[in-house]
């Protein structure tokens, strides 16, 4: 709670700007409270400010007015030749502006742009609606999933019925023979099945730091709750794999229950305490009871059947005058689309399946909020500790993962770019994770259309989603929620989503602009005259124009996504909270940390890197426009680096999960700079250019 620091006993009232960042006002003094680095959300020039802001601190004096976060004595800075005076906190950094100060920044460099709205009396009154989704649906029951046996035989159904009938259609219409067709099958399908365990095998002994443990090598708490929950559910002892990493993460493979493997990962039982680790490993066995293995292994074979037929249909040859070749060709267009339909119908299913994990941890702990807890440090990177936890340099941990995906706690893909603030005060619970920090960074996971963007496309639900599902699962069974996401969304954030898509996508739409106008004045023409096509159509001139503004499409796309005007100073906690942030719209920043570790643990030649403040950890994406730099830089120059600290410009982005595109690092002994934005407006010259000369040629 924030009590403000003018109106005694004022509670502060968290409410969310245009900018998409939530910052706190006093409904009774109309007074402001930014957090740190916030300002720079809002004002014209971030490196003014910032300047203004370093020199008022050493001239600061003394006041009664206390921190709405710490409670303690602020101080009062002179802004702008002492033409605004602002509290400061100087220990979290934050600033309090009295009701008209905003007005009172100079115009042309430092103009606050806060919304005026949200100081109108009907403001409070439009909060008191009906209850939130997230308490309703608690009232209601346990929340409904698909049911798991239905599921699975429909879809399994579904998608072999389709690739039968793709088989059918192969053999009858495009030449392929019915053994082809049959072999294909058969070979794909026992390759993934009988050997992708023991290629997963030998992969982690190559790859990975990994080793079997014996039963009783474990933890005495973690033996006998695997030997509990196995002897529940009927199955074997699984056998169990550690990877000497200090990425957190968990997954299990093989053919059947009886012969399953669970991984786990040095840095999870660094990182989660006992019943978050048992909450882990049974949500694991939870994959194991469901026959996760066998079900998703037959789920994804066909798509990778229907790809295998388009590739084959495609590359073959014509003989003579083939007359099967348009229907081959049409039959291959039609595999893909039925690879890529199969493909988001697996993905749905692995979805589900995880929900259904999650449940069975929960139930079989009856601990929900537990697998809860060890998600949060997990997917996002963020872990409580005790304010007495001596905080050494080796003990800081990467949460940054590269690992294998089959039927893991997170997705693997989306681990490599993991981040969020530790929001531990001085006042906080021994170990436990700061719930408002977590708060924040779930909005946008919830409220951002991107987020359900990447959600369709990956195996894994988004984290905050599960970690709804769990608080759901502990009120049902009459526990404490560990979180609950009760907010309502403010506004709709689709048109930034729309306008992200379109500027992302426009090169493309200009081609298909250009593909409809000449493909609409081609049959005019032909109706019109009767001949094949206008000189014009066709010309080079006509083709120099859509390279021209494929380019200017590219150059106005590298623009928006890469503005380059102010890189403000940020932290990673104020960035966190910007929801109004995607891929292709960042917020420009300069970060200041240290470097704890590659963005792959134990990856020589990663060239990415895992930076920490005071507030947080986030992933640094170091990319240049040849891949062999990349290597070449992380194989020799990245490990110069390692706990040095480093001031980093770039662009925060979210993707799902937050990471910053490196433009410039630098540390005390060497710095590195990143030109991928200037390759693409090369590139986008290039393209423009070449279409001019096409013109006239």
């Amino acid at each position: 709670m924030k009590n403000c620091p003018v109106c005694s006993g004022q509670e502060l009232k968290a409410v969310y700007t245009k900018q998409g960042v939530e910052i706190d006002i006093c409904t009774s003094c109309e007074g402001i409270w930014l957090d740190k680095s916030e300002i720079y959300y809002f004002v014209k020039d971030s490196n003014y400010v910032y300047e203004a802001l370093c020199a008022a601190i050493k001239n600061r004096k003394a006041t009664t007015r206390k921190s709405p976060i710490t409670g303690e004595e602020m101080v009062e800075l002179p802004l702008f030749n002492s033409s605004v005076m602002i509290d400061y906190c100087p220990k979290t950094g934050g600033i309090w502006l009295d009701k008209g100060e905003i007005t009172k920044f100079p115009a042309n460099q430092a103009a606050l742009d806060v919304d005026k709205g949200f100081f109108k009396k009907d403001n409070e009154s439009s909060e008191k609606v009906k209850p939130s989704r997230s308490v309703v649906a608690h009232a209601a029951g346990l929340l409904p999933l698909p049911n798991l046996a239905l599921s699975s035989t429909m879809v399994l159904v579904g998608m072999y019925s389709l690739l039968t009938l793709g088989l059918i259609t192969a053999v009858e219409f495009a030449g392929v023979t019915p053994g082809m067709a049959l072999i294909v099958g058969i070979i794909v399908a026992l390759i993934q099945f009988l050997l992708g365990p023991f290629l997963m095998d030998l992969s982690l002994r190559w790859i990975y730091a990994f080793e079997w443990v014996k039963p009783e090598s474990l933890p005495e708490h973690l033996r006998a709750f695997i030997t509990k929950i196995s002897q529940e559910n009927s199955i074997k002892f699984p056998r169990i794999g550690l990877i000497h990493d200090g990425g957190p993460n968990a997954f299990t493979y093989g053919h059947h229950p009886n012969n399953a493997r669970i991984v786990i990962t040095a840095g999870l039982l660094e990182l989660l305490d006992e019943k978050e680790i048992e909450a882990v490993v049974a949500h694991e066995v939870g994959h194991v009871v469901h026959w996760d293995m066998l079900v998703m292994t037959l789920a994804q074979l066909v798509p990778l059947i229907f790809y295998y037929i388009y590739r084959t249909l495609i590359r073959m040859r014509s003989r003579g005058r083939d007359r099967s070749a348009a229907a081959r060709y049409a039959i291959a267009i039609g595999a893909y689309i039925l690879y890529i339909i199969s493909e988001y119908i697996v993905l749905w299913f692995s979805r589900i399946r995880e929900y259904y994990a999650d449940r069975f941890s929960g139930q079989t702990t009856g601990a929900p909020g537990q697998l809860a807890s060890a998600l949060v440090k997990i997917g996002y990177g963020l872990a409580g500790r005790d304010s007495s936890e001596k905080k050494d340099e080796d003990s800081k941990r990467s949460a940054a993962m590269k690992g294998i995906e089959p039927l893991g706690i997170f997705n693997a893909k989306h681990g490599s770019t993991l981040a969020l603030a530790s929001g531990i005060s001085s006042k906080s619970m021994g170990g436990e994770i700061d719930k408002d920090t977590l708060r924040d960074v779930a909005k946008w996971d919830l409220w951002n259309p991107w987020a359900t963007f990447y959600e369709l496309n990956s195996t894994h639900p988004l984290i905050a989603k599960r970690i709804r599902m769990l608080s759901n699962l502990s009120v049902v069974m009459g526990k404490e929620p560990y979180v609950e996401f009760d907010e309502r969304k403010p506004e709709s954030y689709w048109d930034e989503f729309f306008v992200d898509l379109i500027v992302q996508s426009l090169p493309w739409l200009v081609a298909l602009a250009w593909c409809i106008f000449n493909g609409v004045s081609f049959v005019m023409t032909l109706l019109n005259t009767g001949t094949w096509a206008s000189t014009s159509t066709l010309s080079g001139a006509n083709f120099g124009t859509l390279v021209l503004l494929f380019g200017v499409g590219y150059l106005i796309r590298t623009f928006f996504a890469y503005p380059d005007n102010q890189f403000a100073p940020m932290n990673i906690k104020a960035l966190l909270k910007k929801i109004k942030v995607s891929a292709i719209r960042p917020v420009p920043c300069k970060i200041t940390g240290t470097i704890v570790g590659r963005g792959v643990p134990g990856l020589i030649w990663s060239e990415d890197f895992i930076l920490q403040d005071e507030t947080g950890i986030i992933f640094l994406d170091y990319a240049q426009p040849l891949g062999i730099i990349n290597f070449l830089f992380g194989l020799l120059r990245a490990k110069q680096y390692h706990n040095q600290e480093a001031e980093v410009i770039g662009w925060y982005r979210r993707a799902p999960v937050p990471y910053i595109e490196i433009k410039e690092i630098r540390t005390a002994g060497t710095a590195s700079s990143c030109y991928v934005y200037y390759a693409k407006l090369i590139w986008s010259i290039i393209l423009m250019i070449g279409g001019i000369l096409l013109f006239f040629v």
